[in-house]
């Protein structure tokens, strides 16, 4: 059968690869001029890493599992407000990785034969009838598929298309910074996989161990109007966090501005009535565009993969559609769930006056044991 994915990010390339392994003919079709994934360090949960499992892609990544740790929320000081205990956490249910972004990708798309491969190919649209689907792309007919994969992105132009009547993406007003550098040496560990809270304005700093030698880290505040150059968004961080735990300023002024990714966050306004349209079935954040607070995104997509993978294994292109709809019902209550809850946890860190202080409150009372069986639920599959 021949299966065309639109989106070589992470998600897509884990799809074309199980869906290449299950005997599909694939095509996968990038817009970029190569075939690469550009960023700072990224979280893989137990979860998305089971589903790599099923698609026999887990194998490589396994080596950058987080070294079992208590983890949980601080305040910008430092001080413990929500401990879980990871090391508990990783027993029940496995151990998140932390990766380099571009080494998960290459290990991730490198089982798949270059030839089915295009790059410099963005897709404008697609044209389904009663027997596949024709991928337009600058004008013209470049694939003909019994299904599509639309694994286009956070800003999915597909998305859009196959749903005119859906308000697509909306920012939270926040703003995302990324940076990744050479651990420091004596580098105290109690800040490691740690997310500060400021209760005054509302931001936050995380920070991940990424193999033995690299840190990353990131910021979440607020944002007034466009995003601003690495170099203006980092002035402003650490203007914005002088007062914190020394660490935070410290890494992010070692941080040069070439080595800083600047985001606005961004959701779906609404979940998607559905994932499917006939032969043609989203994936990631074309999806289930969500905050990062949760750190799920990736592994949502990965979910997602494997799921399609699953149900078009074996399948002829008259069974399409209804294995699609079998994808829909499956991945979709789970994804908008998990978004939901994303949504949940950014409001509740970007709280700020009384009710912040509040929140700190209540966190500082919930016991570690509950805490860390909220974090292993969330884990599960």
């Amino acid at each position: 059968m021949r299966i065309v994915v639109v989106g070589a990010g992470l998600g897509g390339v884990a799809a074309a690869v199980g869906l290449h392994r299950a005997g599909h003919e694939v095509t996968l079709l990038e817009r970029g001029a190569e075939l690469r994934e550009a960023g700072t360090g990224i979280v893989v949960m137990p979860n998305g890493l089971r589903a790599l499992d099923t698609l026999g892609l887990a194998d490589d990544v396994r080596g950058h599992m987080l070294p079992a740790t208590r983890a949980g929320l601080r305040d910008w000081r430092g001080r413990p407000l929500l401990v879980t205990d990871a090391i508990q956490a990783q027993r029940e249910v496995g151990t998140p990785v932390i990766i380099d972004r571009a080494q998960l990708h290459r290990t991730l798309r490198a089982p798949l034969p270059a030839d089915l491969v295009r790059t410099a190919t963005p897709v404008e649209r697609l044209e389904p009838d009663p027997t596949g689907v024709t991928v337009i792309s600058a004008g013209d007919p470049v694939a003909r598929a019994d299904a599509v994969i639309a694994a286009d992105g956070i800003g999915s132009r597909l998305r859009g298309r196959l749903f005119p009547g859906h308000p697509g993406l909306r920012r939270t007003g926040r703003m995302d910074l990324r940076g990744m550098l050479p651990r420091p040496p004596g580098l105290a560990t109690d800040l490691l996989a740690c997310q500060l809270v400021d209760r005054r304005g509302g931001a936050m700093f995380g920070l991940f161990p990424v193999g033995e030698h690299d840190l990353y880290w990131f910021t979440d505040s607020v944002l007034h109007g466009a995003p601003p150059g690495a170099a203006e968004a980092r002035r402003q961080m650490l203007s914005l966090m002088a007062d914190w735990h020394p660490l935070v300023t410290d890494l992010i002024e070692a941080t040069p501005p070439a080595d800083i990714y600047v985001d606005p966050i961004a959701r779906l306004a609404a979940p998607l009535p559905s994932y499917v349209a006939g032969r043609i079935a989203l994936l990631g954040d074309a999806a289930h565009a969500m905050p990062p607070d949760l750190g799920q995104g990736a592994s949502q997509a990965f979910e997602d993969a494997a799921a399609l993978t699953r149900h078009l294994t074996g399948a002829g292109p008259a069974d399409v559609p209804e294995r699609l709809l079998r994808y829909d019902a499956e991945r979709r209550p789970r994804a908008n769930r998990i978004m939901r809850a994303a949504s949940r946890q950014s409001r509740l860190t970007s709280q700020t006056g009384v009710a912040a202080w509040l929140r700190d409150a209540l966190l500082r009372a919930i016991p570690s044991r509950l805490a860390t069986r909220q974090l292993a639920a969330l884990w599960h599959a």
